[in-house]
């Protein structure tokens, strides 16, 4: 399983490469009026508007001073950017070292697929498809 590692704040996020389709810099980002707080606006990638969601608010964490990329998902046959602090790596992982999170917490947060200890990061890997359900 290949992993794209990428930083909000102080925290480490990672997302499956296979929903990844590109990783860009941060450009001009179009507001949307009336839409949810989570869509931060569009952006226009090579003449293809795209949906942009502001992740840290859907997962509840202080961005960083300065966001310089956007991931481009494909969520349900839809392609959308997510704003990030930093894109740091790529890895193979085994995806039997992930911790499962117990079922309590499974509940709390069902779009963490679970936890990676990685190079002395903690890595909470995401399920973007029910993150962005």
């Amino acid at each position: 399983m290949q992993i794209v590692v990428f930083k909000l704040g102080e925290e480490h996020f990672a997302v499956e490469t296979e929903r990844v389709q590109s990783i860009n810099d941060t450009m001009g980002i179009t507001k949307v009026p009336k839409a949810p707080s989570y869509i931060k606006g569009l952006i226009n990638l090579r003449g293809s508007i795209k949906s942009l969601v502001d992740i840290n608010l859907l997962l509840n964490v202080t961005p960083g001073t300065e966001q310089n990329n956007i991931i481009i998902l494909t969520v349900k046959d839809e392609e959308i950017g997510i704003t990030v602090d930093e894109v740091e790596e790529v890895l193979d992982i085994d995806e039997k070292s992930i911790q499962r999170l117990d079922e309590e917490a499974a509940k709390e947060q069902p779009y963490i697929k679970g936890i990676l200890n990685y190079d002395e990061k903690l890595l909470t890997i995401i399920d973007i498809d029910k993150l962005l359900k």
